[in-house]
């Protein structure tokens, strides 16, 4: 049932906002503390449309012999009856709590003897806080909301309790309370912490095992949808590849197949599979053969709220089924990785101050980082610190710590010892994260720009690879990386490959960048100029280093800005500023450096502006695919 609720300063009533509540002094309130608790049916549409007449009558009888004579059992008052619903006031939480155990228990044995599609069962949400009362004895304000929220979110036959109500419950009623996390209710602003009553005081440790600190996954067994026993055997094996791959993600916590598997073949609802794994997410899809093609879908849900976080399909040939079997591998997992940390960073972000950790600070600076911008990089380098001073063998937080700050540098937005300190938590990084494929990512790139040593920087970056070949952001660094080490071809793969395993990642900019700077280096300018514009479309802050020309080199600028800032002439292109007396020694040598410079005149009748300062002259590193 949906009750239609109003929210903070609004009655709590099924149609809309009674006549003259948002009137000053039209009626007398009050405010106190009160434990307010809100049921409905479930599936009440779907009852009376099967069977109207029937169903009315069970749920007016209920109403007269169970609800209205346990609420008052426990000194609660009914505020108002709302069609499929209810909403009580009680003084004390814990007769709430009682009294809704007590509903929950009497309605199902009433209930037991109906067919389970007839059946009539409740949801119930209770919250404890600030309400506000009317002269008639109307409730609304935010603690009424919430516990409406929490209604909306509880299971069949369950009681979902926030935060508030049970700091005050525990130890006073003979019952568990399993941890639902913070969760984002609709129209709440803040997360509101939550937990599932259990009627047998140990369920809450036998049936949920608690969300680990890292995000969680379960793949359920994808459903063959062609009745071809065939297709279930690559149904499987699919499913199984995908396990496999998110599980060389490190910073995932995954379900292993056996557990997974318990589900093949039961219709299941997915927060009871995330409750029973003990996992946020769940990954589930289905496969459909007609003629030569296949066509595959998934979805991953959160488990916490219901919501979807991800979906897409795929099809192809049978002709080549474990080809197929692969490509769809890859592409999911692609996709899901960035799914899951874009959600996690939404997460974190509404995380109250009060319970955040190391691992939500480096979630809250992943979008600092990502808006390119001054302010943001000092969020990240203020946010990366917190967390090392939470846990100083955080490597991700290292990691990401040095990487802001070797960008800072290329940016002109640094501090005078980065660059020492950036390779130092870089190489502190490859000494303690050998298997960590985000850690190794960014370490690699700060070995290429910072340190110059290009070859442990291509080794780090394909050792990350290797251990997440899937990683959108692992090709986008792995194209850096290249680009700086004088392989501009090599670079170009990557990058292609990152932006087709994640086509929305928010890094997809850094990547376009990337292209049109390899273009550049192998003087085809016009593909440079086109995927420099690309980019800046996208990105229209970003400005990243050239190959070659970090600390404050080879930096390239959108359209529609001249170097220092003015108004770009000709209708807003500005002209290109290359200044060849600080073009001596780009990074990966002297080619890399011709290649820029003779760019350079090309671009400023495009409005990109490329600028070169002087560096050191580095070893060269000579692989396939580099500038001469």
């Amino acid at each position: 049932m949906h009750m239609g609720l109003l929210e903070v300063g609004r009655t709590w009533t099924r149609g809309g906002p009674r006549a003259g509540a948002w009137l000053s002094g039209a009626m007398t309130t009050q405010r106190h503390l009160a434990a307010i608790m809100v049921c409905d049916v479930v599936g009440y549409s779907r009852l009376t449309e099967r069977d109207e007449r029937g169903t009315l009558e069970r749920l007016k009888i209920y109403r007269k012999d169970l609800l209205e004579p346990l609420v008052s059992e426990h000194r609660g008052r009914i505020v108002k009856l709302t069609g499929d619903g209810m909403l009580c006031e009680f003084a004390s939480v814990v007769n709430a709590v009682a009294s809704a155990m007590a509903v929950q228990q009497a309605l199902a044995e009433h209930e037991a003897e109906m067919p389970e599609e007839e059946r009539i069962r409740f949801r119930i949400g209770i919250n404890l806080g600030d309400v506000v009362c009317e002269e008639d004895g109307d409730l609304y304000g935010d603690g009424v909301n919430i516990a409406a929220r929490l209604d909306s979110i509880a299971d069949p036959g369950t009681v979902v309790v926030s935060g508030t109500a049970y700091d005050h419950l525990q130890g006073k009623l003979d019952c568990g309370f399993t941890p639902l996390g913070d969760l984002r209710l609709k129209n709440i602003e803040r997360p509101v912490r939550a937990y599932r009553v259990e009627t047998d005081a140990g369920a809450s440790v036998a049936a949920s095992p608690p969300l680990p600190a890292k995000p969680s996954i379960a793949v359920l067994p994808f459903t063959n949808m062609s009745g071809d026993p065939d297709q279930e055997y690559f149904a499987d094996g699919l499913v199984e590849d995908i396990i496999t791959g998110l599980s060389r993600v490190n910073s995932f916590f995954v379900i292993a197949r056996n557990s997974s598997f318990t589900y093949k073949g039961r219709a299941v609802d997915l927060r009871q599979v995330g409750r029973e794994l003990g996992v946020r997410y769940v990954l589930e899809g289905s496969i459909r053969r007609a003629g030569s093609r296949v066509r595959i879908s998934g979805q991953l849900v959160d488990a916490i709220s219901g919501h979807h976080v991800w979906a897409d399909r795929f099809e192809g040939d049978v002709s080549d089924i474990f080809d197929l079997q692969d490509k769809v591998t890859e592409s999911v997992v692609g996709a899901v990785e960035p799914s899951i940390r874009l959600q996690e960073i939404k997460q974190a972000r509404m995380k109250p101050t009060d319970y955040i950790g190391a691992y939500d600070l480096y979630l809250r600076a992943l979008p600092r980082f990502y808006s390119m911008t001054r302010e943001g990089f000092a969020d990240v380098r203020r946010l990366t610190n917190e967390a090392l001073s939470i846990d100083p063998g955080f490597t991700l937080a290292k990691a990401l710590g040095a990487y802001i700050r070797s960008l800072s540098v290329s940016q002109c937005w640094h501090e005078p010892d980065d660059i020492r300190v950036a390779v130092r938590m870089a190489r502190e990084v490859l000494a303690d994260a050998r298997d960590d494929p985000t850690s190794l990512r960014f370490a690699a790139q700060v070995i290429a720009y910072s340190a110059k040593d290009y070859e442990t920087a291509l080794d780090t970056i394909e050792r990350s690879l290797l251990l997440n070949p899937n990683s959108a952001q692992g090709h986008t660094g792995s194209g850096w990386v290249n680009a700086h080490s004088g392989h501009p071809l090599v670079a170009i793969e990557h990058f292609h490959r990152a932006m087709r395993l994640s086509p929305v990642d928010p890094e997809k900019g850094i990547a376009l960048s990337g292209i049109g700077m390899s273009y550049l280096m192998l003087e085809r300018y016009e593909e440079a100029l086109v995927w420099g514009r690309t980019s800046a479309a996208r990105d229209a802050e970003l400005r990243l280093l050239a190959p070659g020309g970090d600390h404050g080199a080879g930096q390239t600028q959108p359209a529609g800005r001249s170097a220092g800032g003015g108004a770009a002439a000709d209708g807003g292109v500005p002209d290109l500023h290359a200044h060849p007396a600080e073009t001596d020694q780009p990074v990966a040598g002297q080619g890399v450096r011709r290649a820029l410079c003779r760019g350079a005149g090309h671009l400023r009748r495009a409005g990109v502006i490329v600028a070169f300062a002087k560096m050191p002259s580095p070893a060269r590193h000579v692989r396939p695919g580099d500038v001469p």
